[in-house]
């Protein structure tokens, strides 16, 4: 049974742009370099800039390094099945229809809200950590001023237009492209003595337990953290449906994603691993808290002026940058679940600049509300809140893979060949398959302690309270609407409506 819902800003057979779009539309304002900086943008944030320390802290050098690479193939693997789909069917929705498409109605219900409901409250997350970077500069202004301001800024930002945003969010991500280049090109300086005194040559990957400290359950410790890092880079898929020229600038920035990948977090995790020993107190303190960004101590060691003020500068700017992008992508999959009949139909009104403003609204709002509960009492639901969404990255990049292998088989189960896709996916039924199981070992796995009983009961819950809330939403939806699974013989392959 082909999927009934709808989507306003699909293309039509020839995959020709929308020009004029109608004025209930979203708008395709988006250009090949904004769609690249997303791409870029999504890959590069406090999990980079900060985290990246902690976990060659935690697993030595050559442990960190392991982990960065197989999770950064299996983030290959999903932007390739992500490619495939969204080069074909460059919808606003994206894995949320697909899933809806390819699966079943209810898995893609779940999909949508878990995924608009992952970025809303990251939004509230992002503006916590934008107050507290804030007090290394103003320590006498309140947290709540700088949150309050920033998602004003935000809001207005994405209430002008859709380029408004891909402007943005270009101009930020370039920011911190520019970091890791410039922290890349003197961290080789540095390896090769070129700069910051003598060469430290390999011994900080030979002193004491490195390469691998700690062992495999260390490294599947970073395992964990790496996948979170990671998360924000299917946004293009999302992007996609705003896209001028889908199935030419799509299929660039899917390519581009190994690059990424390599230069920004394999070759940024080796320099830091050359010139910091893992045993340094600066990357992590005995509780466990991340001290010192080592971009900040690499840039003080290669004598940069003023590095701790530079690099909470652009830190603030990754902050910024994942607010934006996660407002933009959450009020984007508001609409498209009312356009599919799962949301109330008022999100589906967009006005006349593009912008699905009561979703925009809706959003905010929620990230505001997210942002309070962190005020209130010690935080308690706001901590849950975090916890809940922590887990949603991992379950849609699931869905993609899932839907992936289910429209693959339905594409060809209706005549159509291979060779007519616009991109094709790498190693394909190899691809989704690894990529599904390895999102399913880091969802288990998340907090190993936890379940082989060394954590409190409370401490399992928080940990895991994601997947039942996901669970619920796909097998309530089920139970409401008998919404049967997609033979592949009926799933809707169809490009207009």
């Amino acid at each position: 049974m082909a999927d009934e819902s709808h989507e306003p800003n699909e293309l039509p057979e020839s995959g020709a742009p929308d020009a004029a779009a109608e004025p209930n539309e979203l708008k395709r304002g988006l250009e090949a370099r904004h769609l690249n900086m997303i791409a870029i943008g999504g890959a590069i944030g406090t999990g980079l800039l900060v985290a990246s320390g902690a976990t060659i802290s935690q697993a030595g050098p050559g442990g960190a390094l392991v982990a960065y690479v197989a999770i950064g193939f299996m983030v290959y693997l999903l932007m390739q099945s992500l490619g495939e789909m969204a080069t074909y069917l460059p919808v606003s929705g994206s894995f949320g229809e697909y899933a809806s498409r390819f699966v079943s109605r209810s898995f893609g219900f779940a999909n949508g809200w878990n995924y608009w409901f992952n970025w809303a409250i990251t939004l509230a997350a992002e503006l916590v950590a934008a107050a507290i970077v804030m007090q290394y500069w103003f320590p006498d202004v309140p947290g709540w001023v700088w949150s309050g301001g920033f998602l004003a800024v935000l809001f207005a930002v994405n209430a002008v237009s859709v380029r408004g945003y891909g402007e943005s969010e270009f101009w930020l991500a370039a920011i911190k492209v520019t970091t890791v280049v410039v922290f890349l090109v003197l961290g080789v300086a540095m390896i090769l003595g070129v700069m910051g005194g003598a060469s430290p040559g390999f011994a900080n990957w030979t002193a004491g337990e490195a390469p691998f400290a700690g062992g495999f359950t260390s490294i599947l410790a970073v395992f964990m953290i790496a996948g979170f890092s990671f998360q924000g880079t299917e946004m293009l898929g999302i992007a996609a449906g705003e896209t001028k020229d889908p199935e030419k600038n799509v299929p660039k920035a899917i390519k581009s994603v190994f690059w990424r990948i390599l230069l920004f977090y394999v070759f940024a995790i080796a320099v830091i691993g050359f010139l910091v020993p893992y045993t340094d107190p600066t990357l992590l303190n005995p509780d466990g808290d991340v001290t010192l960004s080592p971009f900040t101590l690499v840039f003080e060691r290669a004598g940069i002026a003023a590095a701790a003020a530079v690099m909470n500068a652009v830190i603030l700017t990754a902050v910024l940058s994942a607010g934006n992008s996660g407002l933009y992508v959450s009020t984007r999959m508001l609409y498209a679940l009312a356009e599919a009949g799962q949301a109330p139909k008022v999100f589906t009104k967009v006005n006349a600049r593009g912008v699905p403003m009561p979703a925009l609204l809706a959003t905010t709002a929620v990230g505001a509300v997210g942002f309070v509960l962190s005020l209130i009492g010690n935080g308690v639901a706001y901590t849950w809140l975090v916890n809940a969404s922590g887990l949603a990255g991992f379950i849609t990049w699931m869905g993609i893979a899932w839907s992936h292998y289910k429209f693959r088989r339905a594409f060809v189960a209706q005549g159509h060949s291979v060779s007519e896709l616009p991109f094709r996916a790498r190693w394909f039924p190899f691809g989704p398959i690894v990529a599904l199981v390895m999102c399913a070992v880091v969802i288990v796995g998340q907090n190993v302690e936890a379940l082989t009983g060394h954590s409190s009961f409370y401490v399992l819950l928080s940990s895991y309270i994601g997947l039942p809330l996901f669970l619920a939403l796909w097998w309530g939806h089920k139970l409401a609407t008998g919404s049967p699974s997609i033979a592949a013989a009926d799933a809707d392959l169809s490009r207009s409506h």
